[in-house]
């Protein structure tokens, strides 16, 4: 038990810290409703239900780097463990008598799991530091270019990531050696307190005036620490312990591939971070700088300066060097030029790979797409986007061709194509851009109308009344454009009389599933593979040869992560006969191709160092299989391309889907259907 004069001085410590830390989290609260509007609170007891299941489990966690998780486990639990902990030891400070030490029954059970916690804690933080200041890991680094604050870049996530684990290593050492001293005043061990029984020996030479000495300071360094950490806590790291949780219970219920609506036509997207919806601002104080989004993001695997992790580092740090100023609306940190740079912005595919890695629900992801909402807004963007988004304007597709033009590739087929608006049909093919005019996916768009049309199913295209439909040009921030394009496509549509969208397209197929519908037009769409998968399985195709071939499947993003369509691809290819090898990176960690979010139509950034695209072909090879299989036009056009660059042409195969089920069905490729040398567009 403390002295008087200690209780007193404790209380006193908690009562000024209290108040300063109050200070910090009401200024937490301030900045954050200083951002737009944003519905997160629905159905809230389901989303604190499964919030709490999820962590409870470390389930965001394993999402990625297992061993790091466990680690990171051993800490989660054994400090959630320790809020018990900490109110017991309080109750040993201030009420006579109390000590859970021999109390029997369920205290006896709690002894073991604070004694067996401490342990795995400590460990888990021991790991942690040895690995950010030892090992120091390559995930850690930024690349050259990338945009950090003053005080990160001097050192200030390191600075912030030793201040949190010396913190945590004196608590809870500190505690640990409190109830080893304990045990050493009594003489004797408890089989409750395995660990610290044996740290007690250790410590049994010690004189009585010691280990009573030791048991004060002890005390004071488990719980003082915690009372002096109060003030720090809102502005360090360590505030997503209870911003994380916060976080996730409030996470996005929309769809993966539903962008927000813009929240001022007049001056779209976020030039500044009020301008930010408050759930993003929120992801701010959740980051807990693990750097993961990095990890996995392509953009900055090729050496880019855009690094996710930076870009939400830097938010909490802007937001930081100006704590009262921002939360009292008296001018808020711009974004673009502060946080991260116009460049960097430019480099995101919006493969939302950042957005699902990330353990704590944020979305630096969708920051950029509102930071280019803002950008293309004032004009400001690469000049071969400026070229791409007006050829979208003026010709409906980014290759600047006449729409007279978008059904030409027919023209090489044995057989007429229905024109869905002259006639009804049961299944409208919406083809896109790249499969109907770039020189490389023609011969595969052909293909897929052979297979259709083997296979008797009531088809037709819209021809020239088809537009692109918008997905791309949405997520470079041209939200005008997007809605023009939608617009003219939903129009073209209701002259049409079909039961169902099929595309080969994964960027068409999210547009028209997950954004037409909040402009009043739902259709039933399906990507190519399921529709094959659907006709193999109903034997409407007839698969009259195993193909006996070995091949890797890539997973596009638009069509794998963000909807979730994985099983029907490989499930083609199986019963094609083919032998699927997955790559390391699947499913929902597949890696980008590099064509996302406009980036097909933008040159190579100067600090690539290798393109993501090469980067996947490589990882292919590795495999040993000498076909890489693609779902997407823009992933032929930019494997096809990387095959060459990564010099692996005559020892790797950009192999479409439908070659495996044409060649299955022992059909003939209709003529012109060679493979083209280069795309007619440039890409990424």
């Amino acid at each position: 038990m403390l002295t008087p004069v200690e209780q007193i001085a404790f209380l006193a410590l908690v009562a000024l810290c209290g108040l300063v830390a109050a200070h910090g989290f009401s200024l937490i609260f301030r900045t954050v409703r200083t951002g737009q509007a944003a519905l997160r609170t629905d159905h809230l007891v389901g989303r604190v239900v499964k919030a709490l299941v999820d962590i409870g489990l470390q389930k965001p966690i394993f999402k990625a780097r297992p061993v790091v998780s466990v680690f990171h486990a051993f800490i989660f639990f054994g400090f959630t463990f320790y809020l018990l902990v900490n109110i017991a030891d309080v109750l040993e400070g201030f009420v006579p008598g109390f000590t859970t030490v021999g109390a029997g029954g369920l205290l006896d059970w709690f002894n073991l799991f604070a004694d067996l916690f401490s342990a795995l804690v400590l460990t888990g933080m021991v790991f942690f530091l040895l690995r950010r200041f030892v090992g120091r890991p390559k995930v850690f680094e930024f690349n050259k270019g990338v945009l950090l604050h003053p005080k990160v870049a001097r050192g200030g996530v390191k600075r912030d990531s030793l201040i949190v684990g010396v913190f945590i290593l004196f608590h809870v050492g500190g505690r640990f050696t409190g109830s080893a001293l304990h045990l050493a005043m009594m003489g004797h061990g408890d089989p409750w307190l395995p660990l610290a029984s044996l740290y007690a020996q250790a410590l049994s030479g010690l004189s009585p005036e010691a280990m009573e000495l030791g048991a004060h300071v002890s005390w004071w360094l488990a719980m003082g620490l915690i009372v002096l950490f109060l003030p720090y806590f809102p502005f360090s790291k360590h505030i997503h312990l209870m911003i994380a949780p916060v976080n996730l219970i409030l996470e996005r219920r929309t769809a993966r591939g539903q962008l927000d609506a813009v929240a001022n036509a007049a001056n779209p997207g976020a030039g500044h971070m009020n301008e930010l919806a408050w759930p993003n601002i929120l992801h701010s104080y959740a980051c807990i700088m693990c750097t993961r989004c990095h990890e996995v993001c392509p953009a900055h695997n090729a050496g880019t300066p855009l690094s996710p992790s930076a870009l939400e580092i830097n938010k909490r740090y802007a937001i930081n060097q100006d704590r009262g100023g921002y939360a009292g609306g008296q001018g808020t940190p711009g974004l673009v030029g502060s946080v991260i740079s116009e460049d960097a912005v430019w480099c995101c595919t919006t493969c939302y790979a950042c957005v699902r890695v990330c353990p704590v629900g944020n979305e630096p992801m969708r920051d950029i797409v509102e930071m280019r909402r803002r950008l293309t807004f004032e004009a400001k963007m690469p000049d071969e986007l400026a070229a791409a988004l007006r050829n979208l304007d003026e010709q409906g597709n980014s290759f600047g061709e006449s729409n007279r033009k978008r059904s030409r590739w027919t023209k090489e087929l044995p057989f007429p194509v229905k024109d869905a608006e002259a006639e009804p049909v049961k299944y409208l093919w919406f083809v896109g851009d790249f499969a109907s005019f770039n020189a490389n996916c023609q011969g595969t768009t052909r293909k897929v109308a052979q297979v259709l049309n083997a296979a008797g199913v009531d088809f037709g295209i819209m021809a020239k009344s088809e537009n692109s439909a918008g997905n791309d040009a949405r997520r470079v921030g041209e939200e005008g454009l997007f809605d023009s394009l939608a617009d003219k496509n939903i129009e073209a549509l209701a002259k049409c009389q079909f039961e169902e969208i099929i595309t080969t397209d994964p960027h068409t197929y999210n547009t028209l599933k997950n954004e037409y519908p909040a402009k009043g037009a739902t259709y039933k769409v399906t990507h190519y593979s399921e529709f094959l998968l659907k006709l193999i399985q109903s034997g409407e195709i007839q698969l009259k040869k195993k193909l006996n071939r070995k091949a890797t499947y890539h997973d596009p993003c638009y069509l794998g992560r963000y909807n979730g369509v994985f099983d029907a691809p490989r499930k083609v290819m199986e019963l094609c006969g083919v032998n699927v090898v997955e790559m390391p990176r699947n499913r929902e960690n597949s890696f980008c191709c590099g064509a996302g979010g406009g980036r097909v139509w933008m040159k190579d950034h100067e600090d690539t160092t290798q393109r993501p695209s090469v980067n996947r072909i490589l990882e292919a090879v590795g495999l040993g299989v000498n076909a890489f299989t693609v779902a997407c036009p823009k992933d032929m056009t930019m494997f096809a391309d990387s095959v060459k660059t990564a010099g692996q042409e005559g020892k790797m195969e950009v192999v479409d889907l439908i070659d495996y089920v044409l060649e299955a069905m022992d059909l003939a490729p209709a003529a012109g259907n060679a493979p083209a040398e280069a795309a007619t567009q440039p890409v990424a």
